[in-house]
């Protein structure tokens, strides 16, 4: 899915050298260790790309400023624009004010609530997050079934903001696995938000272990958290042997604790692939391209057996 957008003058672009072009990118929240390799990935693809200037904006985890960055490049005349949607609830506005200035949107890494309805020139990137819980929860199925716990195993569920269409749906997978005749002996104590952030889950889960409630397994929306808790647990003097850890995202600290025997699944989420691919699909999209209104790029079950193949 390749993309290319140019303001006036599509046939005059086409007929000279590259001409210069702007995209106005808003991403959720700078200080997310995801979402850095997101960014990343669309900085080094803009590189390569000749006359292509870039804008990058940290939205802070605010609706409002996000909008009005997108009604700000918007005034500015960029050529397309780019969000990482800080809540995916609220990506209907900022549809409306792109459809209605007439400037090419799409929507990376989260979903946005009208997906079914976005406007034409509008498109979402990501992965399809259906498989993103679901490989990792059966998997952790899979390796307490291997420890000999098939008989009655406990786990914890650390979420991600529930604004979040990511989050809810990693959660329902989880739910959904579990509920499985083959997963049915796991039972979830308990389920609780930690904002995708390592530090709220290392705390979250602290407060879960002061219980003495014994447990077998924890499942993090993302990376971050399930390191928050693995933290937790190592404080606590937990053996990591004796629990089933598991995320998604497969960020390079997560693919560090995974050799050292901390973290027993995670789930590969190309960010910088998305990052790549929003680019492309903006760019396409400005040029007047017929794009797919969604375009997946396929995660991969990420285990210690294999864990080799994603480090650089």
């Amino acid at each position: 899915m390749k993309k290319l957008f140019i303001s006036a003058g599509i046939a005059a672009l086409l007929a000279t050298s590259a001409a210069a072009q702007t995209l106005g990118v808003s991403v959720a929240r700078f200080d997310d260790n995801g979402l850095t390799i997101m960014r990343n990935g669309m900085t080094e693809h803009a590189a390569t790309i000749d006359g292509l200037d870039l804008q990058v904006e940290d939205a802070q985890d605010d609706v409002a400023r996000q909008l009005d960055q997108i009604n700000n490049f918007i005034a500015s005349g960029v050529d397309a624009i780019i969000v990482n949607a800080v809540d995916t609830n609220a990506t209907e506005a900022m549809s409306q004010a792109a459809a209605s200035a007439g400037v090419p949107l799409v929507y990376v890494n989260r979903q946005p609530v009208n997906m079914d309805t976005l406007p034409d020139g509008q498109a979402f990137v990501a992965s399809n997050e259906i498989e993103s819980g679901t490989l990792a929860a059966f998997r952790m199925c899979q390796d307490l079934r291997a420890m000999g716990k098939s008989g009655g195993a406990k786990a914890y569920m650390l979420m991600g903001q529930l604004s979040n269409q990511a989050a809810v749906q990693r959660s329902k997978d989880f739910h959904d696995v579990i509920g499985m005749d083959m997963c049915n002996f796991i039972e979830l104590i308990d389920e609780q938000t930690a904002n995708w952030s390592r530090d709220e889950a290392q705390d979250l889960m602290t407060n879960w272990i002061s219980s003495g409630e014994p447990f077998d397994a924890v499942f993090g929306n993302n990376d971050e958290m399930a390191i928050g808790a693995i933290q937790a647990m190592k404080a606590a003097g937990i053996s990591m042997d004796d629990v089933v850890v598991g995320g998604v995202d497969a960020t390079p600290d997560a693919l560090v604790a995974m050799q050292a025997g901390e973290m027993d699944v995670t789930v590969f989420q190309d960010l910088a692939g998305q990052g790549a691919g929003s680019i492309d699909t903006a760019l396409a999209l400005a040029a007047g391209e017929d794009v797919d209104k969604t375009v997946f790029i396929p995660f991969k079950l990420v285990t210690p057996e294999n864990v080799g193949d994603f480090i650089n």
